[in-house]
This record gives C-alpha cells, sequence and structure tokens, in this order.
C-alpha cells in the first residue's frame, strides 16, 4: 500500500520536525505527533510503500519488542480513520 497526505489537512511543524500538528478541515481536534509518529508523518509522499516506510523505521530505531510491524500499520490505519492519509492513485487496497 503507498499512502499519501490527505488533501484537506493543514500541517504546523517544529523547525527540527520532531513535532508536527495535523488537522483535517472536519475535525475539531487537532493530532499532535512526535519522535517516531512524525518521523512516519515525513515518510508518507505518495511514492513510499508501507513496506519502504517500515525498512526506513527500522533502520532509524531498535525494535526491542518486535512490534514494529503491527505499531506502524496500526498507526497507520488511524491516521486513516481521522481522513489525515488515503490511499494513493493507483495503490493496492
Amino acid at each position: 500500500m503507498v499512502w499519501k497526505r490527505g488533501g484537506l489537512v493543514a500541517e504546523v511543524c517544529s523547525e527540527r520536525r520532531s513535532r508536527v500538528a495535523l488537522l483535517h478541515v472536519d475535525a475539531t481536534q487537532p493530532v499532535v505527533l512526535e519522535g517516531p509518529a512524525a518521523v512516519i508523518w515525513d515518510l508518507i509522499d505518495g511514492q513510499r510503500t508501507e513496506q519502504s516506510i517500515l525498512a526506513e523505521l527500522e533502520a532509524t530505531f531498535e525494535d526491542r519488542t518486535g512490534q514494529m510491524h503491527a505499531q506502524v500499520e496500526s498507526f497507520l490505519a488511524s491516521l486513516e480513520a481521522q481522513r489525515l492519509i488515503e490511499a494513493a492513485p493507483g495503490s493496492d487496497r
């Protein structure tokens, strides 16, 4: 699956991009991402597959519990449910 950022999402980033606040225009509360979550947000570009995002995270962060894949899938599903990301055109579902 290839994900892209939702078209109706406002984004404000800290200077070092270590923290990002997101707001879908239909939402009432922003979502604030920090640490690995902010890194994932930066990797969502409409080009990278979910597997390539996971590979980049594994190269950056240690997966001590062996749960990174499941956690990334769950996080992406959460972003999709909040309409912050959507499947890129031509991406297999």
